[in-house]
């Protein structure tokens, strides 16, 4: 079992998430843009998504990071390594606040999230699952190299599921 670790890139710190992280993942869960994840969610179950992406590392020596910006310490979104019953295979997805798209912010916390995978677990790949209408997570995916692969277990009958290889 992994403990959530600790990761700085050049602009960002992927932190392991805080209660005190709850009330603005909340608010992106209730909001419109939650519709690529499912949603929009309610209080309760915003906090069993929340509860999920923090009770992964017990369970299974991964799960979700919270992205800080490092000169402002400010908490932009989160990136996670997602399993359990609704996730046919290892998903490595993420998600940033309003007022924080366009920064590279999701691609650079997955792509770090993606090399201690493949490190501290061994993994040789991952999924993400895509709405089919969600283009900028489209857009991630494809900038992180990974490709569609239409032949994958879905999570949702039409998800758009990317493949992340590890490469030798």
């Amino acid at each position: 079992m992994h403990a959530a670790p600790t990761i700085q890139t050049r602009r960002l710190t992927l932190r392991p998430m805080r209660e005190g992280d709850f009330p603005a993942y909340a608010a992106l869960m209730a909001s419109p843009r939650a519709a690529f994840m499912g949603g929009p969610f309610d209080t309760p179950a915003a906090w069993g998504l929340f509860c999920h992406d923090a009770g992964c590392w017990a369970l299974f020596g991964h799960g979700a990071l919270m992205l800080d910006r490092r000169d402002t310490g400010e908490t932009v979104g989160q990136v996670g390594l997602n399993a359990g019953p609704l996730f046919p295979e290892r998903e490595l997805g993420w998600m940033v606040y309003d007022g924080q798209e366009g920064q590279g912010y999701a691609t650079e916390g997955a792509a770090t999230l993606r090399d201690w995978a493949w490190q501290a677990l061994s993994l040789d790949t991952l999924v993400s699952y895509t709405h089919p209408q969600n283009s900028a997570s489209h857009a991630v995916a494809r900038r992180l190299g990974a490709v569609e692969d239409s032949d994958a277990p879905r999570q949702d009958a039409e998800d758009i599921v990317f493949r992340h290889r590890r490469v030798a």
